[in-house]
């Protein structure tokens, strides 16, 4: 609802706003080549009250992540570049964890509880679950859909099934999308997903539409959203062609050889 909503935009904008504060003052630190400090979220609540209404959790796993991308940077500056500014146009998630059960999940009613939300939030699950929860990360997509990661530890181990082959060669083309070839000679080719060409096409044209329009008129703005859903629909159905691509190849085959390009 939009109470719930309007929460979690709060909680957004807090978690952004603590990052980018301890940022500015780390890097200017590091400029006059002084120890980095610990800060934590605490240190501005006195400031800016309205930090008090986000989730403290989530203000508390800001510093491990900046802490984080200061230590990797510094252990590998050529693998981690410099920590940078977050801005309201980037993607807006916060990560909350399961103190004291503040994180309950109900399937029968379709619905999930969280810390600082009074009443439970209407959620379609796609699947359930056992074991206990850890934390919980909540994204907000630019076409303005919600989602909800669940972390949680379970006891049993997954049985991964045993390969059919010893070995593969995979070799990327121009007419197939991939050419996968095993000990025994034998050869499969991975075809191009044609709804993705299709999708790119009617993305191009969008484009131009969008272009065209006047900027901060309600035509443009309709289809700027028509292009964000259209980008996501791109992203999902990419990623779900790749996973499930490699995910096969993985189990199937035991060494797995690819081309350097």
């Amino acid at each position: 609802n939009k109470e719930q909503e309007e929460f979690f935009i709060k909680t957004f904008g807090a978690c952004r706003f603590v990052w980018n504060k301890m940022l500015e003052e780390k890097l200017e630190y590091l400029n006059r080549k002084e120890k980095l400090p610990r800060i934590t979220p605490a240190k501005y609540k006195k400031e800016y009250t309205f930090l008090k209404e986000a989730d403290s959790l989530a203000l508390a796993n800001v510093q491990l992540q900046n802490e984080k991308a200061f230590r990797d940077y510094f252990k590998n500056p050529k693998r981690f570049r410099l920590p940078r500014f977050k801005r309201k146009k980037d993607k807006q998630s916060y990560t909350t964890n399961n103190v004291n059960n503040c994180i309950k999940v109900d399937f029968e009613r379709g619905l999930i509880f969280l810390p600082k939300i009074k009443s439970g939030i209407k959620t379609v699950f796609h699947r359930k679950y056992t074991g206990e929860i850890k934390s919980a990360t909540i994204t907000k997509t630019k076409t303005g859909k919600y989602f909800v990661s669940i972390l949680v530890e379970v006891e049993e181990k997954n049985n991964i099934p045993q390969p059919k082959n010893k070995i593969c060669g995979i070799d990327l083309g121009l007419k197939d999308f991939a050419v996968i070839t095993n000990e025994k000679k034998e050869t499969i080719k991975i075809a191009s997903p044609k709804y993705l060409i299709k999708a790119e096409k009617r993305l191009k044209r969008i484009q131009r539409q969008l272009s065209r329009k006047e900027k901060g008129s309600k035509n443009r703005e309709k289809h700027r959203i028509k292009l964000a859903k259209l980008y996501e629909y791109i992203s999902n159905a990419r990623n779900d062609f790749l996973h499930k691509l490699s995910s096969t190849i993985i189990y199937d085959n035991q060494v797995i050889v690819v081309e350097d390009l």
